[in-house]
């Protein structure tokens, strides 16, 4: 059974035209090893992958390599798949948080969504933490995401009380 299902709700929180196509989904409190478990879980689910540097696509290497590199260096970028239709762009800024993002005009309609709901759900279980997406620029409160405690994708936005 879907985490979520694609209804009124769900559509408009993953609506492309309100308010920006690329939401950002950050993991926080995290470590080397955490961006560690991420690069193995893309490498052993056998995801599509792209990491570059500037314009060059270089290996996928170990995090704390990339973590390591000086202040001053460009901020390597790593494009993953899980599935041939989504992706997710992974920036590496910092150790202590790992954040990428998603296009939401890829994420239409219930199939697209269990992707998401997957990709959500994969990187929560192996880091052990909750995984909240939130509209693109960030946000007071996630839209939507996986909750540790309930170890699954929920809806977590609330509208504003009138």
């Amino acid at each position: 059974m879907a985490d979520l299902l694609w209804d009124d709700q769900v559509a408009s929180l993953l609506d492309p035209t309100d308010g920006g196509c690329l939401p950002d989904v950050f993991v926080e409190d995290t470590t080397e090893a955490d961006w560690q478990a991420v690069l193995d879980l893309i490498e052993e689910r056998g995801w599509a992958f792209e990491y570059a540097e500037g314009d060059a696509v270089l290996p996928l290497p170990r995090a704390q390599a990339v973590l390591s590199r000086p202040a001053d260096a460009e901020c390597p970028s790593l494009k993953a798949w899980p599935d041939p239709e989504v992706c997710a762009i992974f920036r590496f800024l910092g150790g202590e948080q790992i954040d990428f993002d998603v296009d939401l005009r890829e994420l239409q309609g219930q199939a697209r969504l269990d992707v998401l709901c997957g990709l959500l759900s994969a990187i929560g279980r192996r880091l052990g933490k909750s995984v909240p997406l939130f509209p693109e620029g960030g946000g007071p409160q996630p839209l939507l995401g996986f909750d540790i405690a309930a170890d699954r994708v929920r809806v977590m936005w609330t509208p504003p009380e009138e």
